[in-house]
């Protein structure tokens, strides 16, 4: 019993000493949800990598999507550009940045109108490895010979320096809130994809559901009796 027990103690040992992986899945399709909030009606839609859909005001482009394999435990996450289109075509960045299909709500779309979230991805096979850095090592000082005793002693002013000092006014500095911090970066370290296309023109969307900035279609004719 005692054998086992250390084995196990060793084993466990051993696997938190090993480096830990994030092995993840790029897919070419990315699938969607959207709701509208005013007739409460809920799609699900499929765009693929670069290509940009419209759902209702919304233009959405996806730029990557991860899943991790069976072997792990589940994570779906998207990099995802959203433009809103007014009525006379102009547009306006909404959003930029990293989904969870697991926690639609973190980093989703604030719309008045119209939400749209990362639900799934699909297509991919090949399995990316990626290891997580490593923590930097623990650098131990070299030995060396004792501090004399007196070297923490505080070494005495004289008296016209002390004079001078407490007569010279002090300035107060202001406080040090640390480096500036990077407003809108994902949790986890996670940074934007290299391979977002910069300058590139607005494409047209490849596929439209109930467009807003579309006219609405002619009404059909009538008949003579009102019924065709």
């Amino acid at each position: 019993m005692i054998a086992r027990t250390l084995t196990f103690g060793c084993l466990a040992v051993f696997m938190a000493a090993a480096p830990a992986s994030a092995d993840k899945i790029a897919h070419p399709t990315v699938i969607f949800a959207g709701l509208d909030k005013i007739t409460g009606r809920i799609i699900s839609f499929e765009a693929s990598i670069d290509e940009t859909v419209q759902f209702g005001s919304l233009q959405i482009t996806p730029r990557v999507c991860f899943t991790r394999p069976a072997t792990e435990a589940p994570l779906t996450t998207g990099f995802v550009e959203v433009e809103e289109v007014s009525t006379e075509n102009q547009f306006k960045r909404i959003f930029g940045g990293w989904m969870f299909a697991a926690s639609p709500g973190l980093h989703g779309i604030e719309h008045a109108v119209y939400d749209a979230w990362l639900t799934d991805c699909k297509g991919g096979k090949d399995i990316i490895r990626d290891e997580i850095a490593k923590a930097p090592e623990v650098i131990e000082p070299t030995p060396s010979a004792p501090p004399p005793p007196n070297a923490n002693r505080p070494r005495r002013q004289p008296a016209q320096q002390q004079q001078q000092q407490q007569a010279r006014p002090q300035q107060i500095r202001p406080p040090d809130f640390g480096p500036p911090v990077e407003v809108g970066a994902a949790p986890g370290g996670l940074r934007p994809p290299g391979n977002i296309p910069q300058g590139q023109q607005r494409r047209a969307p490849s596929q439209q559901y109930f467009p807003t900035n579309q006219p609405p279609p002619p009404p059909q004719g009538r008949g003579p009796f009102g019924l065709f």
